[in-house]
């Protein structure tokens, strides 16, 4: 299937005259989660960060460290995995001309990753002409109310206007649908795991917007006259929206306006590339905004310990990967706010664990065995939150090595949660925190310790992380996973997952847990815990069985109280 579907692009190379193709993850949106998977049809590869570059004889695939294995075994031989970032200053491609879709790129991605190379702007895309999805009709955008969102979207507008002021511009270009979404307090149901409304929007510095969308997504925000008819621009018309405007100087965001949209405002203004100021701004949740995730997260609490004690305690039944996330998916829709998954949930065991982004599949499912680890990865949109969460458990006592790995990763969250971010301000410093106790041994993980989270909005944020190259700096109300984990490919995966947050008194600033379930303690070796990682344990055991336990039943708060 891969390999004709391979042949039909490549049939398509001699009418464009191209040498080769770029096909990337991400839709004209930039979502990380898209409806149309163009990455996954001419590849097989389910992750979600990538893109192949497919020549007349060769096919390459780039992922990063998540997610090289899972890639060499769902493409098999039809690509050969590269490591994403062996792309830039590449000379695979050296004197190739390549052809791409104009929407999916941004000029910053062009230039950071195909100096060398002559680009080949081609208006139709050629995945398109081959894969024929039924096409998905986007649904009517909803408004958040300020009870909800925590700040009426007038004042959230007028800081992005004096933004324009003090930068000396005419207008901004939002065209990540996250950000429009944050500054409108709308939301969508355009993507399968975010409440994502897939629109871009045009504001000037005098307050005066438009939405660049289909008249059907706004019907809603017509009726509460949120907006009117003169606020919307109908995608077909920008060209000539922007051909009637008079100011001269527009921001665009380097990360998510694509080459499509640049090419057209270079033609009537001076651009100026730059990060959308609605990134920082909405990565700061406000009293309100934390207050709901505090919510959201004794909901998912409840679920997850309902599930652990379940798997541990009470299921006596051969089960499988596939049986278990549909069983915690299962406890999660018992609570009315409970939307869907943040996210595919990640159910592995023994080997599976060790990849990073693993997702269970009736192709690939396999029997949670006794003596294996079993990890799982997981999360939820709720009315209104956003969670993640991961928890790795054992079945029987485990070998020495294991709780050995496991207790030094526990450490290192552990110090995450300690940081002291008057100290340590930044996401590079904590990374090297989360690591200290692995690397003593020689042991490390390739992926990032930490990424920042929305609210009710995409399960990946920035700019905040904690990870060997985040500079930026924690502040209060930012969010942010902390998530060490070791992997030992063919054999287990160990990780920890808790949502953070972090909260303010007086003058100082430190990281307060969001998520609420136990770890499993048949994996510590206590007597490698200093006094202060004991005590962190008691007092956030004694927080979870607080929070769930009148959720829970007597046996689930009898097994609960055990951890304490």
């Amino acid at each position: 299937m891969i390999k004709q579907r391979l042949q039909s692009l490549k049939n398509k190379f001699q009418k464009y005259h191209i040498d080769g193709y770029v096909v990337p993850k991400n839709d004209e949106f930039f979502s990380e989660y898209s409806a149309k998977d163009r990455l996954k049809f001419i590849s097989n590869f389910s992750g979600s960060a990538g893109f192949a570059v497919i020549l007349k004889k060769k096919n390459f695939l780039f992922v990063d460290s998540r997610y090289t294995i899972q890639a060499q075994l769902e493409s098999k031989k039809n690509f050969e995995i590269v490591d994403f970032y062996k792309i830039i200053n590449c000379k695979l491609f050296k004197n190739l001309t390549l052809g791409v879709d104009p929407k999916l790129f941004t000029s910053e991605n062009l230039k950071k990753f195909f100096p060398k190379n002559k680009i080949q702007i081609i208006e139709t895309n050629l995945i398109d002409q081959i894969f024929k999805k039924k096409s998905i009709s986007s649904k009517p955008f909803y408004s958040l109310s300020e009870k909800i969102a925590g700040e009426d979207y007038k004042k959230k507008i007028t800081k992005i206007t004096k933004y324009l002021k003090k930068k000396n511009s005419n207008y901004i270009f939002i065209t990540a649908p996250e950000n429009v979404a944050w500054l409108l307090n709308i939301r969508g149901k355009d993507s399968p795991y975010s409440p994502i409304p897939n629109c871009h929007l045009f504001l000037d510095n005098k307050n005066n917007l438009y939405l660049i969308t289909k008249k059907k997504n706004i019907q809603n925000l017509l009726k509460e006259k949120k907006l009117n008819s003169n606020n919307l621009i109908e995608p077909q018309n920008f060209k000539k929206f922007i051909y009637n405007q008079h100011g001269k100087k527009i921001i665009i965001d380097k990360k998510s306006c694509s080459i499509f949209y640049e090419n057209i405002l270079h033609n009537k203004f001076k651009v100026l590339k730059q990060d959308d100021p609605i990134y920082l701004l909405k990565s700061l949740k406000n009293k309100i905004e934390i207050s709901n995730l505090i919510k959201s997260h004794i909901a998912d609490g409840v679920a997850l310990t309902k599930f652990l004690h379940w798997i541990k305690k009470v299921n006596n039944k051969v089960i499988t990967e596939v049986d278990a996330q549909d069983k915690l998916e299962r406890f999660r829709k018992r609570n009315k706010n409970y939307l869907y998954p943040s996210f595919n949930t990640i159910a592995a065991t023994g080997e599976n664990g060790a990849i990073v982004h693993y997702r269970a599949t009736k192709k690939n499912n396999r029997e949670i065995k006794k003596n294996d680890l079993f990890l799982c990865d997981s999360g939820g949109q709720y009315k209104y939150g956003t969670t993640d969460v991961t928890r790795t458990i054992c079945f029987t006592k485990p070998r020495n090595n294991i709780k050995n790995i496991f207790t030094k990763v526990l450490k290192g969250h552990i110090a995450v949660a300690q940081t002291n971010l008057n100290k340590k301000k930044t996401g590079e410093l904590i990374d090297i925190q989360a690591r200290k106790f692995l690397k003593r041994s020689n042991l490390d993980y390739k992926h990032g310790t930490g990424h920042g989270v929305g609210f009710f909005l995409n399960v990946h944020e920035g700019p905040q992380a904690i990870s060997k190259f985040n500079k930026i700096r924690f502040s209060e109300g930012m969010v942010v996973s902390n998530e060490p984990g070791y992997y030992k490919r063919g054999q287990f995966g160990i990780r920890i997952e808790n949502l953070l947050y972090v909260k303010k008194i007086k003058k100082n600033l430190f990281f307060e847990n969001l998520t609420l379930a136990p770890i499993d303690y048949d994996l510590i070796d206590y007597k490698k815990l200093t006094k202060s990682e004991k005590d962190y344990l008691f007092r956030y055991n004694i927080l979870i069985y607080t929070k769930l336990s009148p959720y829970l039943t007597r046996a689930e708060r009898h097994w609960l109280a055990s951890f304490i």
